[in-house]
């Protein structure tokens, strides 16, 4: 597994930062304050959660002004949805080598 999908599953963990991506998915964009306003959380908290997720790619941050605004960027999760897939391939594969294995030595 790359850096960057380790980053990413390591960002995800918390779901915090998973209902903030979550929150950004669905509006494309938002600063610190206006997450702050819809989550259980201070502004000063929130910034520090957009870090983690800025530095896992997750998020994209601008300057727009005075403020800071971030957008989500899907390219990370595309790269950990193509790992998970590479990943379960294998999984499936080596299932049903043992779910045969296991049938042939059962009784018929």
């Amino acid at each position: 597994m790359g850096d960057g999908v380790g980053a990413v599953f390591a960002a995800l963990a918390d779901p915090s930062r998973r209902t903030i991506v979550e929150r950004l998915a669905a509006s494309g964009r938002a600063t610190s304050t206006e997450l702050a306003g819809e989550l259980p959380m201070t502004r000063q908290a929130v910034a520090k959660h957009l870090a983690t997720l800025e530095h896992a790619g997750l998020v994209r941050a601008r300057r727009e002004g005075r403020q800071t605004v971030y957008r989500p960027d899907p390219a990370p999760l595309r790269d950990a949805t193509a790992w998970m897939d590479r990943v379960g391939v294998e999984w499936d594969a080596r299932l049903e080598a043992l779910a045969r294995h296991v049938a042939g030595r059962e009784p018929a």
